[in-house]
């Protein structure tokens, strides 16, 4: 079981603009075509960050814009956030607040052997590395650059605490996936 931030990222780190726009990652590739499929299917619960879920009630789920869809996860999933959100009927959405490791031992009982997945944003993966949380990232970096958004991920990691590069891969002409260990911490 490991806890995985997996995500997208502009060449120059960004995972999306300042608006919290992802026009510029679609035209790049298709999902089918990444790890992702693989991926989800080893996930068993997932973290997210309050603009991630904000997006997908906008981007994908569309409530009250007449053609609504269901929730894209199976999983549960743990919506960290410091303020009121709505909630979505029939999914399994748990809003939760403070600290990460408060929360990291629920989800690895619903994930019931399965990884962790902290989709976003860059903070939050942030916070699970600090707390000494965080097993892997996996990135797929694409070829574009924004000069300025949301970073992909907003802390220093250098010296000893130095990711580890796992593989390299290229991903149709759009995109360049990384995967890098995270070293336990001492």
């Amino acid at each position: 079981m490991k806890t995985q931030y997996y995500t997208a990222s502009s060449l120059d780190g960004f995972i999306a603009t300042e608006d919290d726009s992802l026009d510029w990652l679609f035209p790049l590739g298709d999902v089918n075509d990444t790890s992702y499929p693989g991926f989800i299917k080893e996930v068993g619960a997932i973290a997210m960050g309050s603009s991630t879920y904000a997006w997908m009630l906008r981007h994908v789920v569309k409530p009250g814009a007449g053609q609504e869809a269901p929730w894209p996860y199976a999983q549960p999933t743990w919506v960290f956030s410091s303020r009121q959100l709505e909630p979505i009927a029939g999914a399994d959405i748990r809003f939760v607040r403070g600290d990460v490791r408060l929360v990291h031992d629920q989800m690895r009982q619903a994930a019931a052997g399965k990884n962790l997945w902290v989709v976003g944003g860059g903070d939050l993966a942030g916070q699970f590395h600090d707390a000494g949380l965080l097993d892997e990232i996996i990135v797929q970096i694409g070829s574009v650059t924004l000069g300025q958004g949301k970073p992909l991920l907003p802390r220093r990691i250098a010296g000893a605490a130095a990711l580890r590069l796992t593989s390299v891969q290229s991903v149709g002409t759009g995109f360049a996936e990384l995967r890098y260990e995270v070293p336990a911490r001492p």
